[in-house]
């Protein structure tokens, strides 16, 4: 599939965002609802719009949505009905789309882009199920959940569809039969442990299912330590022959006792070089990165 951004990610490489939450928790917003970010849609989503630009100005070329965690399903708990909950699906990438507008008075030639989050099964769930996987669902089942959302992302117009934090194979199967004739181009990233998905396959299995669709334009991982993506760009690289995309975490660990991080960030400019020398082409940060570490990423990653 072609599309402008397929054409500027292969013409060099692209800084990508960092945590969403990240940056809205910096801003005093408190994140501890099972709809996470996704709750502003509704409540404030001038922030969400605020913490975009934060991140287009500190050196990023692609943000992603607030909409990892919004679902039907998730907004019907909270008394949402559909027609609502797809507005605020469209809602989120029109507020990535005004960050845009808004990074770009200042800077016109700028060449910004959008990719609407489509988080995992488990996310929906609210209960880390998303770093295990295997939730008991058919593909058949995982698909009929994940089509919905994404139709609706889609005729939103963004740039990219971002499939975000796979834990498994079977939920990559079904999205990539979810994405099927959208026409809007999806990248697809697992998170990972070592060299395995979470839910434990190997990772040139899991890249090589994602070879021959030509809806991905790009593959990786995100939401894993930093330690873990030298290998697996390698390997995404190796098995699918396209650009990759490394979103990692900072390195520092959550402890779910405490309700906090714990240890120091491991997440280095050096490493971002070694990433690109591997193949890397989309990079960015996730879980505890922020604009800081992004602009460090850009000034790491010139354009070719």
């Amino acid at each position: 599939m072609t599309s402008d951004f397929a054409d500027a990610l292969a013409s060099g490489p692209l800084v990508l965002d960092g945590g969403l939450s990240n940056q809205l928790e910096a801003a005093g917003h408190d994140l501890g609802d099972a709809l996470w970010s996704a709750r502003l849609l509704a409540e404030d989503p001038e922030a969400i719009t605020r913490a975009h630009l934060a991140y287009f100005e500190a050196g990023a070329e692609v943000v992603i949505t607030s909409s990892y965690q919004a679902t039907f399903e998730g907004f019907a708990r909270r008394g949402i009905g559909r027609e609502r909950a797809a507005e605020l699906l469209a809602l989120s990438v029109a507020s990535a789309r005004e960050a845009a507008r808004r990074a770009r008075t200042a800077r016109p030639e700028r060449a910004l882009w959008v990719a609407a989050s489509a988080g995992p099964y488990g996310a929906m769930l609210a209960d880390g199920s998303e770093y295990r996987g295997r939730y008991g669902l058919g593909r058949g089942a995982l698909e009929r959940f994940h089509r919905p959302r994404l139709e609706v992302l889609a005729a939103a117009r963004p740039d990219v569809l971002a499939l975000e934090t796979v834990p498994d194979t079977d939920e990559a199967a079904a999205l990539l039969r979810a994405v099927r004739g959208l026409d809007v181009p999806a990248w697809l990233s697992y998170t990972v442990a070592g060299d395995r998905t979470r839910a434990g396959q190997p990772l040139d299995e899991a890249f090589a299912l994602a070879a021959d669709a030509d809806e991905v334009i790009a593959v990786g991982v995100n939401c894993c330590a930093p330690e873990d993506v030298s290998g697996a760009v390698e390997t995404a690289a190796r098995v699918t022959g396209k650009p990759v995309v490394a979103y990692p975490n900072s390195g520092e660990t959550w402890d779910a006792r405490s309700r906090g991080w714990r240890g120091r960030s491991s997440y280095t400019a050096e490493r971002v070089r070694g990433w690109r020398e591997r193949g890397a082409r989309l990079v960015g940060g996730c879980c505890r990165v922020g604009p800081e570490t992004i602009t460090s990423i850009a000034r790491a990653l010139p354009r070719e």
